[in-house]
């Protein structure tokens, strides 16, 4: 079994994961780097090696966060920002191309103590998309801003420009090709249907319980592979990819956007929590199991719950993942088992 031996890493299965999680937290966070067809025939060493080193360094930063006292905001910004850094992940260095060969990028925060949201779809030149999100919430009287409205505001905040180019890599280019190769010059609803699942998938997001008992989640995406006319998943969208509210839990979810919009995933977890009186397993479970997949929605979420209980449901092949309670080790998997 290839994997990156570290002091303080532990490579678990799903089920150990969620059972080591059993006992809540003073704090925690979890962090997902997108879920979709990741099996070890797709991965090398080299490859398992880079993405077990990101999402150390990514848990790591959210957790120094919380372990100093900072909040639970501070914290997932903190790591979702290593991730957008990383051309590894669909999110912004490594975002994914749209059908004209473009990048158009999503983001979306919120903040469990005041259910204050922020979120941004389709820019072009914002090197960090979740900081953009974050600066709409706390600066504007939005929740959304779109497109070259949002790029304009981004301006006025003082935030870092990029060229699109910026987001240019090999690897996504490659995906961008057989994409079109498969989907035809002028794609219909089908050909997208039909299109594999790995082009349909990637996002990077953090939710975490701060000292203070403060939940937050976040979440950012260069969306789908091929993409096109302004297409927007269910990343920047509260409710369906991200959610947080102090009375039952935060959570960033990954995969289909269409399905995880129609059934608003991420908020359907936490109100099953709330009105339904269900623990964190069972609320994930159910909706990622037994209401997404039969629809024929794919995907997973990462769940932190009021009282610093971790979950990390999915129902795919793998989900990129890593999560730490209070004066725990690091937890970093991949695979389904």
């Amino acid at each position: 079994m290839r994997h990156l031996l570290l002091s303080t890493l532990l490579i678990l299965s799903p089920a150990a994961v969620a059972a080591d999680h059993a006992d809540g937290a003073e704090f925690a966070i979890a962090i997902h780097g997108g879920a979709g067809t990741i099996t070890r025939a797709n991965l090398s060493a080299e490859q398992e090696a880079a993405y077990e080193a990101k999402l150390t360094e990514a848990i790591n930063a959210g957790y120094a966060v919380l372990e100093s006292g900072g909040t639970s905001m501070d914290a997932v910004v903190a790591a979702v920002t290593i991730m957008e850094e990383s051309p590894l992940f669909n999110a912004g260095r490594g975002a994914v191309y749209t059908f004209d060969g473009e990048h158009e990028l999503d983001a979306s925060i919120m903040d469990g103590a005041t259910r204050e949201a922020g979120a941004v779809a389709g820019v072009k030149t914002v090197k960090s998309p979740i900081t953009l999100a974050r600066a709409v919430m706390e600066n504007s009287v939005h929740v959304m801003l779109s497109g070259e409205g949002a790029e304009e505001f981004s301006r006025l905040q003082g935030l870092e420009q990029v060229e699109n180019s910026y987001f240019n890599t090999p690897a996504r280019y490659q995906q961008l090709e057989a994409a079109r190769a498969k989907l035809g010059e002028q794609p219909d609803k089908q050909a997208y249907l039909n299109l594999d699942q790995r082009y349909k998938y990637g996002t990077v997001g953090a939710v975490a319980r701060d000292k203070a008992g403060n939940l937050a989640a976040a979440t950012s995406t260069g969306g789908m592979t091929a993409k096109r006319w302004g297409r927007v998943g269910d990343s920047p969208i509260i409710g369906a990819g991200t959610w947080a509210d102090n009375e039952s839990c935060a959570v960033s979810a990954t995969g289909h956007g269409e399905y995880f919009i129609r059934y608003q995933v991420a908020a359907d977890i936490c109100n099953r929590m709330k009105y339904q009186d269900l623990d964190v397993y069972t609320a994930g479970d159910t909706v990622i199991h037994d209401v997404l997949l039969p629809a024929g929605g794919t995907g997973g979420v990462i769940i932190v719950d009021k009282d610093g209980r971790v979950h990390l449901p999915f129902n795919t092949e793998g989900m990129y993942r890593a999560s730490r309670q209070a004066n725990q080790t690091i937890e970093v998997a991949i695979y389904k088992d």
